[in-house]
């Protein structure tokens, strides 16, 4: 444990009881540095002074433990928690709405002898005006992943997550997609704090390209922070502030009051949002489900967002990922059960599973399960092994020592013996289970007595590989197992059940569906509408849209912030209107023809050549006689002498249109022409 808490010395972050001349705890309330004196934080010159976490009615804190009893619709649940037909979404300031106009005040005035304390990024008292609040949009409402939105209000922005996409087959050799920060960087001293709901690379994955320029400290949960700074170590140039944050915490951000709220997620550390704005309460859900068994922790903490709800929201962002799924989602807890009696059902063969490498619980479940029935387990693929490296330093993961044993030593165990969690689940090509399904893994031999588990489900629009992957492995003989075929996964997004759950407890005055694919978010838009929501008051958020808001106005601005996709290509970073990207396609779509020849300018005449060497364009047919026409019609469009006295670069264009407009005529296809001109 002691080397646990070495590995977070660093941190200014939180923990139940605040011990002064000690830095860096983990409180589960708030933090100042008031009484300490010692430079130990990166992030220390930002402290200042107070606030108490907020308070809990008994009534509604209790854990819940229990599964959902049959019949009962999470409506229902949330009726319970609430009362509906007396609360209305006022927009009073409440508590926090105090903390966010009031520096270094006692908030909740009936404990004040309570001394809890805020960490605090605010340089002095900021005028409060009554400008808007605006919202910005840099990514998570195109599609799946790309997550960044941030608040603005006055000279403060408060950015909500970080995270890249991922390239489609219109971006070849790109290795990740990030949000165009153009804005953002621009705006650099204005940016108070990075807040990240949790540790999937789709809201961690752009913080590299992202803290290069902006300097903010960032506030996590203790897993995601690890996650980051693990991350961070193959850009050894970017440094990072950072303050791990526990659940109920609050941190004020500049003219922001953050609170984190649990919920329950495929990655632990995972937190929805309640951010008091000068104007009113943004609630964000990030990533989230209700499961009412979680296999760690504590579930979806509903009492809360009913008690913040009764107060007032004046703005709800909300995930909408499975919206058009109907019911709730299937509790982690019976994926373990699945997993439980397939390794019951499979005693005499060897079991790889694939799971995503930040899902620490679903691995725990499963290193549980080869102790129980005697195997050892092995990690193969490097985000695994980082991952769980991660997590078992920082006590995320328990593990006997001799549970584990080397990838490079499962041969000299027999296949009933050994566990194999490798990366692949959605069907990489480079990763450890694509290269065992196609024997490239050292000493991994898929057959017949392999039993694959894909303990995960294909991101939308990684459903083809995934299936030639699991194509691949059937044929070699190995029994594979899906989602499909048995409950190895259980999403970590809310369906329909939940979703309207979350609305009826916050009932918030305005709303906007984040993401997700636009289908999601028009989905998520008219159930809103079906639970009462009036449709002048949801607003439909598209990329480099800025919404403005108080609490009597809600309306698109009149003007956009850059916003758009950046490529990351090895170490380069460009855009999707890149010749590099455009030539790619052209190649991968006709190929490329390099003409070679040698001039003597003087003379006006060709030397040797023209020679063409064609690539991925001309089929072993046609190649003899189309590099013939080809040479032909390179030779006249330079027979006349006049040319040689232009510039090379007119000569090459001459070259190119000629050799495209004989190419086309025959065979329908553009080549890239590259003209390679040698003066003698």
């Amino acid at each position: 444990m002691n080397e646990n808490k070495d590995k977070f010395a660093g941190y200014p972050a939180f923990n139940g009881v605040v011990e002064e001349k000690k830095p860096a705890q983990i409180l589960n309330g708030t933090l100042d540095s008031t009484t300490e004196k010692q430079e130990t934080s990166p992030a220390k010159k930002h402290m200042v002074e107070y606030v108490q976490k907020p308070r809990f009615d008994k009534s509604i804190n209790q854990k819940s433990t229990n599964v959902r009893p049959q019949g009962v619709k999470s409506n229902d649940i949330a009726q319970k928690l609430i009362n509906s037909n007396t609360t209305k979404p006022v927009q009073q300031k409440t508590n926090l709405d105090t903390v966010a106009s009031q520096d270094s005040s006692v908030v909740n005035n009936e404990n004040p002898n309570m001394k809890k304390r805020i960490f605090n990024n605010n340089n002095g008292n900021r005028e409060k005006n009554n400008k808007n609040l605006q919202i910005m949009f840099f990514g998570g409402v195109d599609g799946i992943g790309k997550n960044m939105t941030a608040l603005k209000y006055g000279d403060d922005i408060l950015v909500v997550d970080c995270g890249v996409g991922f390239p489609g087959n219109d971006m070849p050799g790109v290795d990740l997609v990030i949000p165009d920060m153009t804005y953002l960087k621009q705006h650099a001293n204005q940016v108070k704090g990075i807040v990240i709901t949790h540790a999937h690379e789709d809201h961690i994955g752009s913080l590299p390209y992202f803290l290069d320029t902006v300097k903010a400290p960032v506030y996590a949960s203790r897993l995601t922070i690890a996650l980051v700074e693990n991350k961070l170590r193959e850009h050894p140039r970017v440094k990072m502030k950072s303050v791990a944050v526990n659940p109920h915490a609050v941190v004020r951000i500049g003219c922001f009051t953050v609170e984190f709220i649990n919920v329950n997620h495929s990655v632990a550390g995972s937190y929805a949002l309640a951010i008091t704005t000068p104007v009113g309460v943004v609630f964000h859900s990030g990533d989230f489900k209700i499961d009412f068994t979680p296999l760690v922790g504590e579930t979806t903490d509903l009492a809360r967002m009913g008690e913040i709800g009764q107060k007032g929201v004046l703005l709800m962002l909300c995930e909408s990922t499975n919206v058009e799924r109907p019911g709730s989602s299937m509790s982690e807890r019976i994926v373990g059960e699945t997993l439980d009696k397939l390794f019951e059902a499979n005693p005499k063969k060897r079991i790889i599973i694939t799971a995503f490498a930040s899902n620490v619980h679903r691995v725990q479940q499963m290193m549980d399960l080869a102790k129980h029935y005697g195997r050892k387990v092995a990690f193969a693929g490097r985000s695994m092994i980082s991952n769980l490296e991660v997590a078992m330093k920082i006590g995320e993961i328990r593990y006997d020592k001799d549970l584990i044993i080397d990838i490079d030593r499962v041969k000299n165990y027999a296949d009933n013996e050994v566990l194999i969690l490798a990366t692949g689940s959605q069907g990489q090509a480079s990763t450890a289970l694509s290269r065992m399904a196609n024997d490239e893994f050292p000493g991994i031999t898929i057959g017949a007595n392999d039993t694959v588990i894909f303990s995960s489900s294909p991101v939308p629009g990684n459903e083809k590989p995934v299936n030639e992957m699991i194509n691949d492995l059937m044929k070699k003989g190995a029994e594979v197992i899906y989602d499909e075929l048995a409950d190895v996964h259980a999403s970590g997004h809310a369906c329909q059940d939940e979703i309207a759950t979350i609305h009826k407890l916050l009932k918030p005055k305005y709303f906007m569906p984040i993401h997700g694919e636009y289908k999601h978010l028009k989905a998520h838009r008219a159930l809103a509408i079906r639970m009462g929501m009036k449709e002048q008051n949801i607003i439909i958020p598209e990329i480099g849209m800025v919404v403005e808001t108080n609490s009597n106005l809600f309306r698109r601005a009149p003007f956009d912030v850059p916003a758009g996709n950046r490529l990351i290509d090895g170490e380069s970073i460009g855009d999707m209107e890149s010749v590099v990207l455009k030539d790619r396609l052209q190649l991968a779509e006709d190929g490329v023809c390099i003409v070679v020849l040698t001039v003597n300018t003087a003379n006006a005449k060709i030397i040797k050549g023209p020679e063409l060497i064609p690539r991925g364009f001309a089929y072993n047919n046609e190649v003899n006689y189309l590099m013939e026409e080809g040479k032909k019609a390179v030779i006249d469009a330079l027979s006349n002498p006049a040319i040689f006295k232009e510039d090379s670069s007119i000569i090459k264009a001459n070259i190119r249109k000629t050799l495209s407009n004989v190419f086309y005529k025959k065979t329908k296809r553009r080549p890239v022409i590259v003209p390679v001109i040698l003066e003698n």
